[in-house]
């Protein structure tokens, strides 16, 4: 059997052992409908607010700040648009940056068609906004900023609490779309000034299918889904109660876990970083190296084509990624790297790692050895080289 080396953390996680085992009883004995009245349905809407509790703990919220959505996406569509429709006899600007995930660009698009302003920020070479650039942005008819937690594809962890303090002087909404941070980032929504966050159940070893939304208490937000009014009229649709139970139980976990996973898979990545740059030449590690994300590795191998490495690392089992998991596929330059400034050609050589609990020294050994042998095998068939006039981008 061909060894399987996963190492795509950000992209999605396995459901741990305690997650799946805490999940099967509502598929089947502990089913009931939340909204209803007798025991068993009761049990589940108990269930329920049991998971509210494990998440709220985990991001410094009060349980009834928490709304659970289907996905990060959806909660990203709910925060941005809603926030943005209902506050426009203010104003129609909005603030965001150039390498949000697609779940926010699109809905900031959609809003532009809308009639809405949208300013997109700028971001440095390691993918940092800057604060300044932010408050020299807002408007009078600036009311809603929204700037991610962490980068999906680069790892690189925004200064939230700056940027949440500066639209609080200017009386702006703040969202951040910590779907990548939370269970890999200590996260205190209260203290950092956040007003709504979105965060994914299957970003932290839970279920696909279920994300949430915090809303700061106080904090009006129209409902973007009407029907029987489930999670306090805000959210209607029967809940999805495995999946929910799931997020409490992964949240619980990761609340538990924190310190320990950061120092674990902090440790690993700098392993693997290190092992990468002394012993394959001609490679540069994108976004800021100290704050970023504990398991992110974005590395850009000159001289190849990243999806011809990545189709050579599957052939020898191993899960790595050319970019976010959600655009993979498309042959068009990632639109974080292009917003680092980097060039085209270099961009499709990049290849991002993501290491998680499962995560083993000896996985990253193997990794490291089929990366040189494939890393060299491509540049031995690349039509293009350092003797041919490829300048070489930031390499290290």
């Amino acid at each position: 059997m061909k060894r399987q080396v996963y190492l795509d953390y950000s992209a999605t996680t396995p459901v741990k052992d305690e997650v799946l085992e805490k999940m099967i009883p509502y598929f089947t004995q502990s089913f009931g409908n939340p909204s209803s009245l007798y025991t068993i349905g009761q049990n589940s809407k108990q269930a329920i607010e049991e998971a509210r509790e494990q998440l709220a703990a985990l991001i410094g919220a009060d349980p009834k700040e928490i709304f659970f959505t289907s996905s990060g996406t959806e909660a990203d569509n709910w925060a941005v648009i809603e926030a943005a429709e209902s506050r426009k006899g203010k104003g129609s600007h909005i603030i965001t940056s150039k390498i949000e995930h697609h779940a926010l660009l699109h809905s900031a698009e959609y809003l532009e068609k809308r009639g809405f302003d949208v300013t997109y920020l700028d971001v440095d070479s390691q993918g940092f906004v800057d604060p300044a650039a932010l408050e020299a942005a807002i408007t009078e008819r600036t009311t809603l900023i929204s700037i991610m937690f962490a980068n999906n594809e680069i790892g690189t962890i925004e200064p939230i609490a700056e940027l949440a303090a500066i639209a609080k002087k200017h009386n702006v909404v703040f969202h951040t779309d910590a779907v990548q941070a939370l269970g890999n980032v200590p996260i205190d929504a209260h203290a950092l000034g956040i007003d709504l966050m979105s965060v994914s159940a299957h970003k932290i070893y839970g279920p696909k299918g279920v994300g949430a939304l915090y809303i700061r208490k106080g904090l009006p937000l129209p409902s973007h889904m009407h029907g029987g009014g489930q999670e306090s009229k805000k959210r209607s649709g029967t809940e999805n109660l495995p999946g929910i139970v799931g997020f409490g139980k992964a949240a619980e976990l990761a609340r538990e876990g924190l310190a320990e996973h950061i120092e674990q898979v902090t440790a690993l990545r700098n392993y693997f970083i290190n092992r990468v740059r002394a012993e394959i030449p001609d490679i540069h590690v994108n976004g800021d190296i100290e704050r970023r994300l504990p398991g992110n590795a974005n590395i850009t191998f000159e001289f190849i084509e990243g999806e011809a490495l990545l189709l050579l690392m599957d052939l020898d089992g191993i899960c790595i990624s050319t970019g976010s998991a959600c655009s993979s596929a498309s042959l068009t330059p990632s639109h974080v790297l292009t917003a680092l400034g980097m060039p085209a050609e270099i961009i499709h050589g990049s290849i991002r790692f993501t290491i998680g609990d499962f995560t083993t020294k000896d996985d990253l050994d193997y990794t490291i050895e089929r990366l040189i042998h494939n890393v060299e095998k491509l540049r031995g068939i690349s039509s293009v080289s350092k003797e041919k006039g490829w300048q070489i981008y930031g390499a290290v």
